[in-house]
């Protein structure tokens, strides 16, 4: 608590030495608070509004109801090739719904080894289909779950029979809407079949809608197994017959959208449903009631809320919901940016569980993180490689960075699912040119980082190399050059090597703001999801012992520590601006 008369400076630093790429790695200058503020409680983490709130306090007599708002609750119907997977990702970026999957939900429980899970696994290992009273208890848990609760829901692509729907309605689930994307098969079949794959550079083309650029790459083309007609008219039949089953029990709430057209037009049907839907259940929970207690403050909080952001950050272990949360929103960026044909990425995440210059660090975190992403482009049918850097150096100067020690041996022995996906669709390897096959469609590379007088950016580019145009993803990399006992490491090719470094696009960005040589309290954070901006938000104590974060400021680009320092302090923003002081100094030294 800051309880000096005086203005105290202190200095704000983010975790793990803040430094924006644009600008030389400086000291953060000083803050300076008044000592009304003060950090009382324990910590949260949520995102809020700008917002201004005037707290009223009324008197007793007929009033408003300022009970929060009941969220919104969709489901979503597709055949395959629909493009429901897209339409959802927007859905989730507009409206904040925690998105819900039977695939995601059966995967996370068996590799938790919850009582469910477990159930579960006995069938899929004997090869039988999950009961539907074992799917409809796992989702029936995770919509129970707080998040749920207070954000809403999309449930993607369940129920799919008549007992699962009738399971829901007995036990009181039952969505706002029921939204089916309606595409006529010749469609579907022909987005489905006239897919190939070039072989070469992993890209995927189209023979109507995406041809290849040359004769030459349209002679090496191949169809992929699961693209022939009469399979995709099997899964197309499947549907149809799951989609009657059901489509009794929603029919009253069901809204068909014609799914054959740019996804931009086709949500822009559902974003206006959806409003208006919001709009009217906004409209019923207000309403006149004679009530003597102050409920204005529930309704703002329920308002600024960050929507989406895990609190208590800095208690370890994180809870489930925390991993899974970072664990979803690394992974929506990061498909956001290979779908728009993105080849060279990476995720930098500093929550204290991945971040290694913390006590608390824990490679589990990081291993789920990276098997999160590489099941999820497999199961869209990509051959993704993970891989980590072997021992570096010869002889007595043999080694690797002791926080990669036994990283490869966890990743083969972790529990990578009962579909057969180790070992077809995701293989481990290390980071080189000759760990590059043809079959590959992209690649995963767990923390490539240096050690001392030995550096992985040779390997890293002669693998980038050889990958072509198919992505290559970094997962928290630390390319630094770090000092050699000669000296030679950090001179020789410096310039080449940070530029190159410095040649992947980062698809996610998350990082605490602390007090200057401290892990506490947590003052701020930075986020960034791609293709978004850069988002700062500050953390601020309420009396009532709770806390908010609210939105400083965006960047199009990283912020640099004198951008955050004057966010902070309230200045306006000044692109012209230099440093001040001895930092200004040694600044126009460098």
């Amino acid at each position: 608590m800051l309880a000096s008369s005086s203005s105290t400076a202190i200095s704000l630093h983010p975790l793990a030495n803040y430094n924006a790429s644009a600008t030389p790695s400086l000291n953060p200058s000083s803050l300076f608070f008044s000592s009304s503020y003060s950090y009382l409680s324990p910590l949260s983490f949520r995102l809020h509004s700008s917002k201004t709130h005037l707290r009223i306090t009324p008197k007793k007599g007929l009033r408003v109801s300022c009970s929060t708002n009941e969220p919104l609750k969709v489901m979503i119907s597709g055949a395959p090739a629909s493009g429901k997977g897209t339409q959802c990702e927007l859905i989730v970026q507009k409206f904040g719904l925690v998105h819900i999957s039977t695939g995601d939900l059966l995967r996370a429980e068996v590799s938790s080894g919850t009582e469910i899970g477990n159930k579960a696994k006995e069938f899929m290992n004997s090869g039988r289909l999950v009961p539907d009273e074992i799917v409809t208890a796992m989702v029936t848990v995770r919509l129970s779950r707080q998040d749920a609760k207070e954000k809403g829901w999309l449930l993607d692509g369940y129920p799919r029979s008549f007992a699962q729907a009738q399971s829901l309605e007995e036990l009181n689930i039952r969505p706002d809407i029921y939204i089916v994307l309606d595409v006529p098969d010749e469609i579907l079949i022909d987005r489905c079949v006239g897919r190939r794959l070039d072989p070469v550079t992993g890209k995927i083309y189209h023979l109507k809608n995406f041809p290849p650029e040359s004769e030459e790459i349209k002679a090496r083309l191949v169809t992929r197994a699961d693209d022939t007609e009469e399979k995709v008219k099997s899964r197309l039949e499947i549907y149809k017959q799951n989609a009657a089953a059901i489509s009794s029990t929603y029919s009253s709430i069901t809204n068909k959208i014609d799914g054959n057209r740019p996804k931009e037009i086709i949500f822009k049907d559902i974003d206006s449903l959806l409003s208006q839907l919001l709009k009217d259940k906004t409209a019923k929970s207000v309403k006149p009631v004679l009530q003597t207690e102050n409920c204005l403050d529930q309704a703002s909080s329920n308002e600024e809320k960050w929507r989406g952001i895990p609190t208590r950050l800095n208690n370890i272990p994180h809870s489930r919901e925390i991993r899974n949360y970072f664990y979803d929103d690394v992974l929506q960026a990061t498909q956001r940016a290979v779908n728009d044909g993105r080849t060279r990425l990476k995720v930098e995440i500093n929550i204290p569980e991945l971040n290694p210059e913390m006590d608390v660090y824990r490679i589990g975190t990081l291993m789920e993180l990276v098997r999160v992403i590489a099941l999820s482009f497999a199961d869209d049918g990509k051959r993704v490689k993970v891989c980590v850097q072997g021992s570096m150096g010869e002889g007595a100067l043999a080694g690797m960075p002791l926080q990669l020690a036994g990283t490869r041996k966890i990743l083969e022995f972790m529990d990578w699912g009962n579909y057969g996906a180790m070992g077809t669709f995701i293989k481990i390897g290390s980071i080189g040119a000759k760990e590059v096959d043809e079959e590959d469609d992209m690649f995963i590379l767990v923390a490539p980082q240096n050690a001392v007088g030995n550096c992985i950016i040779d390997d890293l580019r002669a693998m980038t190399d050889a990958a072509g145009k198919r992505p290559v993803i970094l997962i928290n990399p630390r390319l630094k050059d770090l000092p050699g006992s000669s000296g030679i490491m950090q001179t020789m090719g410096r310039d080449k090597r940070l530029e190159y470094a410095a040649s992947f696009e980062s698809c996610y960005f998350f990082r605490l703001l602390y007090y200057a040589g401290t892990q506490y309290p947590i003052m701020g954070a930075i986020r960034m999801t791609y293709p978004y901006d850069y988002e700062l938000y500050k953390r601020v104590d309420e009396p009532s012992g709770k806390e908010k974060y609210v939105s400083l400021s965006t960047f199009k680009e990283r912020p640099t520590i004198d951008e955050i320092n004057d966010a902070f302090l309230g200045k306006p923003r000044n692109k012209d601006k230099k440093a001040s002081g001895i930092w200004g100094f040694l600044s126009g030294v460098f």
